[in-house]
């Protein structure tokens, strides 16, 4: 696996949450743990079952809130999972 061989368990376990997160953009993901959105799919598909890796995908396809450049603009400024990360990031 990509970068997931350097991440302990609670941070991949951390990156699933935020992965099904419907609020929580890939890009945070990204910012928090260094994973790109295709990183994230990949290391979703190695740590689920298949049946629930797929319910993930067709879940998170398309999802406006999923990506940071989708978004409305008050979206991506505002809320909890923004001072989340913003705190994360000091």
């Amino acid at each position: 696996m990509l970068q997931s061989a350097c991440l302990s368990d609670s941070d991949i376990s951390r990156i699933i949450e935020m992965a099904w997160e419907d609020r929580t953009p890939f890009e945070a993901i990204e910012l928090q743990f260094g994973l790109n959105e295709s990183a994230v799919v990949a290391l979703m598909r190695s740590q689920m079952k298949a049946s629930s890796f797929r319910m993930w995908r067709k879940r998170m396809k398309g999802r406006v809130t999923k990506h940071a450049a989708l978004r409305p603009e008050a979206m991506n400024n505002s809320g909890p999972h923004i001072a989340r990360h913003r705190i994360a990031q000091r």
